[in-house]
C-alpha cells in the first residue's frame, strides 16, 4: 500500500509542472514536457563514468539506476520522492522517451532550465552537451544522437560540491544541519527539461527586443543557429495589448543575424501612446509572431514571444519608469519552498506567488540569491510586479570564483532580457564572496568589472555594484540597515542632509556604506532590506528574525511604523522589506511557509501603498491613468456593439 501511495504521490507531483512554456519570451508549438519522474542514482564514489552509467542497459544486473525521482524536484526535497537531505556530490539521472513524427521532420534540441551545479548530458550513450552553472539554461541539438526508431534514453550526470565556496550558491548551506540565515541544498535538476522539434535548416535561436519609447516602436535583434538560405525573408507581426496589429514588417534574412527598428502604428494623438506603456498598474504587453520563410515564401520557422514598452533610468536621484519617476515598494522574496526548495512546487505556485506580493501593496520583488524561473518572471511580466534580478553569491575569492560567477551572471542577464518586469541588475549582495572590499583593490576591481560587464551587455538597466553597503560604483546604492524603530530611520534617510551623514558617519550594519573613497552623486538610494520582524519563537525552536514581537498587533505597529519613516522621507527612491515568507528558520515573513497571510492583506496594502513624499505625484499618476484605460475600454466595446 506504501508503494502505491508513493507513486500516486510521484505522479501528482509531476503533473503539477504541466503547463505554461518553459521559456514564454521564446516560445514554439508542439514541444515535449520531460518533467516527470526519471531513473536515479547516488554516485557517492564517483565512478559513474569510468563505469560507464550513461551506457547502460535498463534492467540489466548491477544497474545503478535503482529509485526514481520525479523532475525538476532536487532530491534533498520531500517532492521529489527522494527527501535525502545529506551531502551526495554526484546524482545521476535516465529517462527514456518515444519520439513522434513531428520530433523527427526536422532538428531536435533537448532543453534544461538549470541543474546544479555542473552538469553532462547523454543521449543514446554518445555525450551531447556539459555545461557548468547552476542557475542557468543549456541546450544541445540531439539530432545525431538519435536512434532510427524504439526508445531514446537520456541520461544526466550532476556534479554540485556542497562544500566548495568558490561555487556560486546563493543561500545553500555548506553544512548539512542548518543555521542562520542558509537553507537546504538544490542539487541536480531543478528547472523544467523539454525537448524542442526545430527545422532542418536555420532556426530563430535568440530575440531581444529593446523599446524606443520616443518613437514609439521597438530595435529587434533576431539570431538564427545558423546561416539563412539565400533568398530567405524574416515576417514580423506585433499586436498590441488588444490584440490589433500594429506592425507587419518583412525584411531580408542574411547571414545569421537582423537587426531592425519596427515602428508601431498607433494612435499619434499626443500623450495616447503613453496607455500601452507597462507599468504595474497597467502591465500592458506586446504579442510578436516571428516567422523564418525561404524565397518561395514557405515558412521554415515560427516563433512567438512578447515585450512590454518601458524605460527604465535613474537620474536625480529617484528611479524613473518610463521618464517618469515612481517609488520602488519592493518585498525581499527567497522564493523558496520547503517542500521542493528552489523549485516551485507547482507552476501555479509562481503565479501564487507574484499575486501575493501584489494582494499586499508592493510594486515589486526583490529576488534574492537566485536566478529565477523564467515563468515567474512572466507572471511579474503579466500581472506587473518590478523584479530585481540577483545572482547567486560564492562564498570566497579567487580566480576561479570570479570566473564561475562572471559566465553563470552574464547567461542569467542574456537569459533575462526581454521581460520588461526585470527594472535592475544586482550582481554582487553584501560582498559575499569580496569579504576584503575595503582592502583589496583586486576584489574592488571585481565588483567594478562586475558593473560593468553588466551595463556592457544591457545598457538599459540601472545596475547596482555591491547592494548593501561598500559602495564603490552603481546606479542605485542599496542599503542594509535593520534599525529596530522608525525615529532612527528618520534620523538616518529623511533627508539629504541625514542621507549625506549616514553615508559619512553611520555604519548601520558594521560594514561602511562607501568603499575606494566614493560619495553619494546623484543615484537613487534605496533601503534595500529593513524590518525583518518576526514573531518571538517559542521554546526550542530553530529561529532567526531581526526583531521579535508577541503577538500581530504589536508586530503590525511596527511594521507601519518603520515603512511611515521611510515614505516620508524627501531623498529615498524607494525600500525592500525583509521579506514575503518564512523560508527555513527565518521566520521574518508576512506570510508563513504556507503563504499564509500573518496580518490582513488589506492593512498592509494600505500601509504600503501611502504616497510616498520623495514622489508626491506617484498615487495620483496611477489613479488617473487607471481611470483613464477604463473610460477607453467603454469606448472600444462600445464602438464594437455597434
Amino acid at each position: 500500500m506504501a508503494d502505491i501511495d508513493q507513486a500516486a504521490a510521484l505522479r501528482a507531483a509531476a503533473d503539477e509542472q504541466a503547463g505554461l512554456h518553459p521559456r514564454p519570451t521564446l516560445r514554439r508549438a508542439g514541444w515535449t514536457d520531460l518533467c516527470g519522474r526519471w531513473n536515479f542514482a547516488h554516485d557517492d564514489a564517483d565512478r559513474g563514468v569510468v563505469e560507464r552509467w550513461f551506457d547502460r542497459e535498463r534492467g540489466a544486473a548491477g544497474d545503478p539506476f535503482d529509485r526514481e525521482i520525479v523532475v525538476p524536484f532536487p532530491p534533498e526535497s520531500k517532492l521529489s520522492g527522494v527527501h535525502d537531505p545529506r551531502f551526495h556530490p554526484v546524482v545521476w539521472y535516465r529517462r527514456a522517451v518515444r519520439l513522434t513524427d513531428a520530433d523527427r521532420a526536422g532538428r531536435l534540441l533537448l532543453h534544461f532550465g538549470a541543474v546544479d551545479y555542473r552538469a553532462q548530458v547523454w543521449v543514446n550513450g554518445r555525450l551531447a552537451a556539459s555545461h557548468e552553472g547552476g542557475h542557468t539554461p543549456f541546450s544541445a541539438d540531439v539530432t545525431s544522437l538519435l536512434t532510427d526508431d524504439g526508445e531514446q534514453v537520456i541520461v544526466v550526470r550532476a556534479e554540485d560540491q556542497p562544500e566548495d565556496l568558490r561555487q556560486p550558491r546563493g543561500k545553500q548551506f555548506w553544512r548539512e544541519e542548518l543555521r542562520n540565515i542558509w537553507y537546504h541544498r538544490t542539487t541536480g535538476i531543478w528547472q523544467p527539461v523539454w525537448l524542442e522539434p526545430v527545422p532542418a535548416g536555420a532556426a530563430v535561436a535568440e530575440l531581444r527586443w529593446t523599446p524606443d519609447l520616443d518613437r514609439f516602436g521597438v530595435d529587434l535583434l533576431l539570431r538564427l543557429d545558423r546561416p539563412a538560405p539565400d533568398g530567405a525573408r524574416v515576417r514580423v507581426r506585433l499586436r498590441d495589448p488588444h490584440g490589433a496589429v500594429v506592425a507587419d514588417d518583412s525584411y531580408a534574412a542574411s547571414g545569421g543575424e537582423l537587426r531592425r527598428t519596427v515602428l508601431l502604428d498607433l494612435d499619434k494623438q499626443m500623450g495616447a501612446n503613453r496607455l500601452l506603456y507597462w507599468t504595474p498598474h497597467t502591465p500592458h504587453l506586446f504579442d510578436a509572431e516571428i516567422e523564418l520563410a525561404d524565397a518561395d515564401g514557405a515558412v521554415l520557422d515560427r516563433v512567438n514571444s512578447y515585450f512590454g514598452m518601458r524605460s527604465v533610468q535613474v537620474h536625480d536621484g529617484r528611479f524613473h519608469l518610463n521618464n517618469a519617476p515612481i517609488f520602488l515598494r519592493l518585498v525581499l522574496a527567497q522564493n523558496y519552498w520547503p517542500e521542493s526548495h528552489l523549485a516551485a512546487p507547482s507552476a501555479e505556485a509562481l503565479r501564487r506567488e507574484v499575486e501575493l506580493a501584489k494582494s499586499l501593496g508592493f510594486n515589486g520583488v526583490r529576488i534574492h540569491q537566485k536566478v529565477e524561473d523564467p515563468r515567474f518572471l512572466y507572471w511579474c511580466d503579466k500581472l506587473g510586479m518590478m523584479v530585481w534580478g540577483e545572482a547567486a553569491a560564492t562564498y570566497a575569492y579567487d580566480d576561479r570564483a570570479a570566473e564561475r560567477l562572471t559566465r553563470e551572471w552574464l547567461e542569467a542577464v542574456r537569459r533575462d532580457y526581454n521581460h520588461p518586469s526585470v527594472v535592475v541588475w544586482v550582481p554582487m549582495n553584501e560582498s559575499w564572496g569580496v569579504a576584503n572590499l575595503d582592502r583589496s583593490a583586486e576584489q574592488r576591481n571585481f565588483v567594478k568589472a562586475l558593473y560593468h560587464l553588466t551595463k556592457a551587455v544591457d545598457g538599459t538597466r540601472p545596475v547596482i555594484g555591491n547592494d548593501g553597503w561598500q559602495h564603490a560604483i552603481g546606479d542605485i546604492f542599496g542599503v542594509h540597515d535593520y534599525a529596530p524603530d522608525g525615529e532612527t530611520l528618520r534620523q538616518r534617510y529623511g533627508s539629504r542632509e541625514a542621507l549625506e551623514r549616514t553615508f559619512r558617519d553611520v555604519r548601520p550594519f558594521h560594514y561602511p556604506l562607501l568603499s575606494g573613497g566614493h560619495e553619494v552623486g546623484d543615484e537613487a538610494v534605496v533601503l534595500s532590506e529593513f524590518g525583518g520582524l518576526a514573531f518571538a519563537p517559542g521554546e526550542g525552536e530553530n529561529w532567526f528574525g531581526y526583531g521579535k514581537y508577541a503577538g500581530a498587533d504589536e508586530l503590525l505597529a511596527r511594521y507601519r511604523e518603520l515603512t511611515d519613516a521611510l515614505l516620508d522621507s524627501t531623498v529615498l527612491a524607494g525600500f525592500c522589506y525583509t521579506q514575503l515568507t518564512d523560508t527555513e528558520q527565518e521566520t521574518n515573513g508576512l506570510l508563513d511557509v504556507e503563504r499564509r497571510p500573518k496580518f490582513d492583506p488589506a492593512v498592509l496594502r494600505e500601509i504600503n501603498t501611502r504616497p510616498a513624499a520623495s514622489v508626491p505625484s506617484e498615487i495620483l499618476e496611477a489613479v488617473l491613468m487607471a481611470e483613464v484605460e477604463r473610460r477607453r475600454r467603454e469606448r472600444s466595446t462600445a464602438q464594437l456593439e455597434h
